[in-house]
């Protein structure tokens, strides 16, 4: 994947993502979701929190289908540093293994919380991205 440089800080820097995906009823849904890019690849951790069946919804519903969108995205008062990145490919339902690792560097509570699991695996195909000036730009 191409992305410019500063679309990849973005997505190294940004706390949350938006993941979008259909639901049993081809409705969409957009969950909120912690997430790391490691060796190309978005990943994101199923982590304890109370669920009502033995599989989680987003996990089954992202096996019946897998194909998704994903955003992260940057909102400042300065309008000149709005920017988002969104990807979209297909999630794989990975068990835990390294890229935990990644996950725990950027968020130090999986360090003594770690997520149960499984892991969402993102490979984007394709993308979009959008700031709202260039470095070699003033603003406005």
């Amino acid at each position: 994947m191409d992305l410019p440089d500063w679309a990849v800080e973005l997505l190294e820097t940004e706390r949350v993502g938006h993941l979008g995906l259909l639901d049993e009823d081809e409705q969409p849904r957009v969950l909120v979701v912690t997430y790391a890019l490691w060796e190309g690849a978005i990943w994101s951790a199923v982590d304890r929190k109370p669920k009502r069946m033995a599989e989680p919804a987003r996990v089954e519903r992202l096996r019946q289908r897998p194909s998704v969108s994903f955003l992260v995205d940057r909102y400042d008062d300065d309008w000149s540093r709005l920017a988002w990145v969104e990807l979209r490919g297909r999630v794989s339902i990975e068990p835990l293994g390294p890229a935990l690792d990644a996950l725990a560097a950027k968020y130090p509570r999986y360090l003594t919380e770690p997520p149960q699991g499984p892991l969402l695996r993102l490979v984007p195909e394709r993308y979009g991205c959008w700031r709202a000036s260039q470095p070699d730009q003033p603003p406005g």
